[in-house]
């Protein structure tokens, strides 16, 4: 089953239980197993948590919006976010090291375990940030 369906949020803390909810409910349109379900969700979460806490460090109030996109074609998913907070310079992505015990700072980790690639592009011109996920299904 072939599906295309975006929505957009606002570039918020308050919309990340939304997100998922979203994401949640097209892979249940796509009759997805729970285990890859909720991995997904989580790979959904953690990016849009990070369009939140990095792309717009330092701005405590907008109205911006961030548009997700999850698109299933044959096997393969893809999974867009798009955004207008600051350029990300993707070789400066890293998470922190797995020894180091404390919260935060593995949702690149997560994304990078869960996803077949992550790649940021830059063919959007009304977006700032073009995020990429894909995992073939």
């Amino acid at each position: 089953m072939d599906i295309s369906e975006s929505k957009d949020f606002l570039v918020h803390t308050a919309s990340l239980k939304e997100v998922r909810t979203f994401s949640r409910d097209v892979f249940d349109k796509l009759n997805l197993n729970n285990d890859l379900k909720d991995e997904l969700v989580l790979a959904i979460a953690e990016a849009a948590q990070n369009v939140v806490k990095h792309a717009y460090k330092g701005v405590e109030d907008t109205s911006d919006h961030m548009q997700i996109k999850i698109s299933l074609t044959g096997d393969q998913l893809e999974i867009g976010f798009y955004d207008k907070g600051k350029p990300v310079v993707a070789e400066n992505i890293q998470h922190r090291k797995l020894d180091d015990i404390k919260p935060g700072g593995l949702g690149t980790y997560f994304i990078k375990q869960i996803m077949d690639d992550a790649v940021f592009k830059k063919d959007q011109q009304q977006w700032v940030n073009h995020l990429v996920l894909t995992k073939k299904i």
